[in-house]
């Protein structure tokens, strides 16, 4: 089965900055359009980046200028590099996996929670 484990999160400063990483295994990691989606308590869980297999990426409007998606086709493994953090980007952030070939609705990792204090 798919396997999608995130980390680096933590806790941080406002102004401070976070690398998030998901490592996948066993999937086709460079057919798969890979995102990264936060939610908070009480909340939908949003879009934040994804990356098509093309290596194209897309943010949320939230987000733009200060977070860049990446990925290592190499290590099977999607990268989030958060910089100038608000408290406002305080959520638990998870990896998704969307195979184009296949279809679907994916896979999700367990999530990684990120802090950021004012």
């Amino acid at each position: 089965q798919a396997q999608l484990v995130e980390s680096g999160g933590g806790s941080v400063q406002a102004g401070g900055s976070l690398r998030l990483s998901c490592a996948t295994s066993r999937i086709t990691f460079s057919t798969n359009v890979m995102g990264w989606y936060r939610q908070i308590p009480g909340k939908q869980r949003e879009l934040v980046a994804q990356i098509n297999v093309g290596g194209t990426a897309e943010y949320a409007d939230s987000v733009k200028g200060r977070f860049t998606i990446s990925r290592d086709n190499e290590k099977n493994t999607l990268y989030l590099q958060m910089n100038s953090l608000k408290p406002e980007d305080t959520a638990v952030y998870y990896c998704n996996a969307r195979d184009v070939l296949r279809g679907g609705s994916g896979y999700w990792g367990q999530g990684t929670q990120v802090t950021v204090s004012s």
